[in-house]
Formats: structure tokens, C-alpha cells, sequence
């Protein structure tokens, strides 16, 4: 595991904050019905099993990069900055535009940004937002850089085998991003990565890599689909995730009693439910947007805070938690002070 930072009372101005938050959903919505019905299931028993009504769809002219430079520009707006202002950007997506080159080298030149502006991709699937978020904090700390986009984009329907239960209910398309720069009041003040490798087969895409290239045959077998381990990785979450959220807060200086508002990545409406309650932590301070957005990957952490940030939910001091916990397997937790 690697964590960085705690939460004194009094923190140096050089403390990196988060500035501003933007997101964006593709209007096409998807309901229920519609994916419930080449699944084999109805939209009420989707509904129950995960909480979901709807999803976001990209157009088929939509690719990763494309939703996140909308959400990056509301994030920049957010923050009263202009792309020229920023020093680093790091994409968080396991739905790549293409293997290469990396989405967030497209991203920054979509978005204007100056000539020699440092850009790459982190892959840690839902996990991968606060992957991103950690390392791009780390870099602003040790260097000149100023500013940081950070952003978690996913297009999850161009990887579902609409006739799987398991995966095509449950995900939606979206981006989400937050602006990284010097403290104007709030702070990153402690981070926790983890990863479990021995777990990596409850989620993966087995062809397509270097170990398996995509082929007629692979993509005949359906081995170019994302595939999930559904109960495998629901008790990978109650096994390890609330028991590293109380000692990483512990850790930090506090607990979850404490906390404002907690953002948790958005697998699935009852899981999100038992999580909260081993936690103690009362459903009206769990930030959800999985109800009408689904599961949208990386994205749906920053997706989820931005759309907290922007109904008002978050006051300057309030501590608020960032989880997130998926493929690898992997599990990334960040508090933030607003």
C-alpha cells in the first residue's frame, strides 16, 4: 500500500487542492427496459438488484476523449482557468480511444494546451480517478508545476456483450474531472493505493493485450467483452473495503463520523447500501448518482462530486471522502478538506 499525507490543523500554503470540478454525460439516455431485455431480464429486476433506472450513452461518433474534454472545461471554468494554465493532465480510463497513444495527449491538444504540457494515462479501472488524483497531487507537490487536470472518462458500451446480465445492466458512458493547484482554503490531505493482483481475474478484458491479441478467434469467442465476477467481487468489497477505510481515516487523524460527505465509486446501488451502513455512515451524507448515470468506471467518482459540488452539498472545511475499488484488483481512497 502507499499513503500519503494526514490532516493537522494547520497545513502550509503549499498544500494542493482541489479548485474545480466538471462532468459530462452524454445526452443519449438508455433505460432499464432497453437493456434489460437483450440481457433476458425485466427493468424491475434490474432496478432491484442494483438501484439503477438509466444510463448515459455516447453517440457512436463519441469516443473516451471526447467526453472528457467537455468535463475538463467545466472543471477549468470551475476553477477560473484557462487550459494554458495547466502544468499536468492525467486521464484516468480503461476504455481507451486507441492503445495508443495515450487519451490524454489527445485531450490536451483538443483542449488547447500549451506546446510540452505533460499528459499520460493511468489504468487501475474504477480505482483509476483516484489513482490520478494521488500521483497528480505527488508531482504538483515536488515540482513547478501549478495546476493539474485530473480526469476519469470511460465509454464502457463499447466493451459490453449486450446478452450479459452481469456487465450490460450495470454500466454507463461519462467523464469527470477536477482542477489540482495551490490551496485556497481546502486540501488533498491524505491518499491510500492498494492493489490485490491474486484478485485480477474477477474483472478483465482477456483479449486485446499482448498476451492474448485480438483476432478473428477472440473476438468469435467474445473475448474482446469486459467480464466480471459478479459475487466475487461483491464480497472482495465488503472483505476489504470498509476495514481499509477505517484505518486509513484512523490513520489520518479521524473517522467516519466525522466526515461531511463520502463520494464512493458507483458499482451498484445495494452494495453502495451495505457499505455505508458497515460504515456508519448515514446514507444522506453518501454522495450517489448511480440511480440515473449508472456505473460509468473511473469516471463516476469525479462525476459523482462534481454533481455534489454543483447541487451546493459541499461547505469550505467539510471533510469528504473519495473511494474507489474495481479491476485489478484495486482500491484508491482520498481525503479531501474542501
Amino acid at each position: 500500500m502507499i499513503t500519503t499525507g494526514t490532516i493537522p490543523p494547520d497545513r502550509s500554503s503549499s498544500a494542493i487542492a482541489v479548485l474545480g470540478t466538471g462532468s459530462y454525460l452524454p445526452a443519449h439516455v438508455i433505460t432499464n427496459d432497453e437493456v434489460g431485455e437483450p440481457a433476458g431480464v425485466t427493468g424491475e429486476w434490474i432496478h432491484g438488484k442494483t438501484g439503477i433506472r438509466n444510463r448515459r450513452r455516447a453517440k457512436p461518433d463519441e469516443a473516451t476523449s471526447d467526453l472528457a474534454v467537455i468535463a475538463a472545461r467545466a472543471a477549468l471554468e470551475s476553477a477560473g482557468l484557462r487550459a494554458a494554465d495547466i502544468s499536468l493532465i492525467v486521464v484516468a480510463t480503461s476504455t481507451p480511444d486507441s492503445p495508443q497513444p495515450p487519451t490524454a495527449c489527445v485531450v490536451a491538444d483538443e483542449l488547447g494546451a500549451l506546446p510540452g504540457t505533460a499528459a499520460f494515462d493511468v489504468n487501475a479501472v474504477c480505482s483509476g480517478f483516484v489513482f490520478a488524483l494521488t500521483t497528480a497531487e505527488r508531482i504538483l507537490s515536488g515540482s513547478d508545476g501549478r495546476y493539474a487536470l485530473v480526469i476519469g472518462a470511460d465509454v464502457y458500451s463499447r466493451i459490453l456483450d449486450p446478452a450479459d446480465r452481469r456487465t450490460a445492466i450495470l454500466f454507463g458512458d461519462g467523464a469527470g474531472a477536477v482542477v489540482l493547484g495551490p490551496s485556497r482554503g481546502g486540501e488533498v490531505a491524505a491518499t491510500r493505493l492498494a492493489s490485490f493482483g491474486a484478485d485480477r481475474e474477477l474483472i478483465e478484458v482477456p483479449a486485446g493485450g499482448s498476451r492474448l491479441p485480438a483476432s478473428h478467434e477472440t473476438v468469435e469467442r467474445g473475448l474482446h467483452y469486459f467480464t466480471m465476477n459478479g459475487r466475487g467481487v461483491r464480497d472482495f468489497v465488503a472483505d476489504n473495503v470498509p476495514g481499509a477505510v477505517r484505518e486509513f481515516l484512523a490513520d489520518a487523524g479521524t473517522t467516519p463520523a466525522a466526515l461531511a460527505r463520502f463520494v464512493p465509486h458507483q458499482a451498484n446501488g445495494r452494495m453502495l447500501e451495505s457499505l455505508s451502513a458497515e460504515l456508519g455512515i448515514p446514507s444522506e451524507r453518501t454522495c450517489t448518482t448511480f440511480e440515473e448515470f449508472g456505473n460509468t468506471g473511473s469516471a463516476s467518482v469525479p462525476i459523482t462530486l462534481d454533481q455534489a459540488a454543483r447541487a451546493g452539498e459541499l461547505a469550505p472545511g467539510d471533510l469528504v471522502l473519495l473511494a474507489g475499488f474495481g479491476g485489478g484488483m484495486a482500491m484508491g481512497l482520498a481525503l479531501l478538506r474542501w
